[in-house]
């Protein structure tokens, strides 16, 4: 029995899934985050992290890891796969073994393997497409300094500016300063402001945060509000510019989205509104998770493409 293994490496997680040929689902693991492989810290906790899905995902297939050699492997890794690729290959020499980023496990996850485009907000965002001809095209995911519109981070900084606005006395009146306030112990959006500059505060914190603001507009503050609406313009955006360069005006595509911004219900129907104001756009929610997706990966690199089965939530 030939078998495959597809690991999400995340900031916050890693999960691995072990299929078989036929594509059903053997075992699932988890693991820690995935840091960024270049640092020694980040170097020990990658290793950790993927060696204990792995080992947990085959423990669960009935499966020694150590006695596994896999067909073909794909690894999606959060922050790029350019300095985890080598360490990878070391780990698994499986038959194929692609090393990949985090957007293009979603995509395969989110279509099933079938082309179309993914946009992930979570604390940051980008947009990722493949059309049918293997042609792909992101745009986005520059990074919280530089980008990341739209995703939990620059919710929660663009509801802080709003907060620090309507304190200082030169914005509407709004009622994100008391949340943000009294989510950082503080009591004023000034306060929270200088907590978000300190290590106790890292971006995912601050991200997790962005739920504050979807409560704030649905009890109707207008400045709340404003920050959701224009976060779903530039995620649609985001997907606009994908479609422009793979797809021709009113061709069907397939779009999906992805992230725990989409967790709003305003900004997802606004979204979901603008991104199907395209002729031939349909846009739904994900058919599977980033995990999956690099299972599918996995077998695409063998040539293959069964229909995935027993796919754990």
């Amino acid at each position: 029995m030939r078998l495959f293994l597809g690991v999400d490496g995340g900031q916050s997680d890693t999960t691995a899934l072990v299929g078989d040929e036929d594509g059903l689902v053997l075992g699932m693991g988890t693991g820690g985050p995935c840091n960024h492989a270049s640092a020694a810290e980040g170097h020990h906790k990658l290793v950790r992290a993927v060696s204990d899905s792995v080992s947990a995902a085959c423990a669960q297939a009935g499966l020694e890891a150590r006695a596994v050699r896999f067909a073909a492997a794909c690894f999606g890794m959060s922050g790029g796969p350019e300095d985890k690729q080598a360490l990878l290959r070391e780990m698994f020499p499986a038959g194929a073994v692609v090393v990949t980023g985090d957007a293009e496990i979603a995509l395969a996850g989110a279509t099933a393997g079938e082309a179309g485009i993914v946009t992930i907000a979570g604390t940051g965002s980008i947009a990722f497409g493949r059309n049918a001809a293997g042609r792909t095209a992101r745009v986005g995911g520059w990074g919280y300094i530089f980008g990341d519109e739209g995703g939990g981070f620059d919710l929660v900084r663009q509801a802080l500016r709003g907060a620090l606005r309507a304190e200082e006395g030169w914005g509407p009146p709004t009622t994100l300063a008391r949340a943000l306030g009294a989510a950082t112990g503080c009591g004023s959006a000034n306060g929270a402001m200088h907590r978000f500059y300190t290590e106790a505060w890292p971006r995912a914190r601050v991200a997790g945060l962005a739920p504050l603001v979807d409560e704030a507009a649905n009890a109707g503050d207008t400045v709340a509000g404003e920050i959701l609406h224009n976060a779903a313009q530039q995620l649609a955006m985001l997907t606009a510019s994908v479609r422009r360069q793979l797809w021709i005006p009113g061709e069907p595509v397939r779009v999906a989205w992805s992230g725990g911004v989409f967790r709003s219900g305003l900004l997802l129907e606004r979204y979901r509104y603008l991104v199907e104001l395209e002729d031939g756009n349909r846009a739904g929610p994900p058919e599977h998770g980033p995990a999956a997706g690099a299972l599918l990966e996995a077998y695409r690199a063998a040539g293959l493409r069964p229909r995935l089965r027993q796919v754990p939530e």
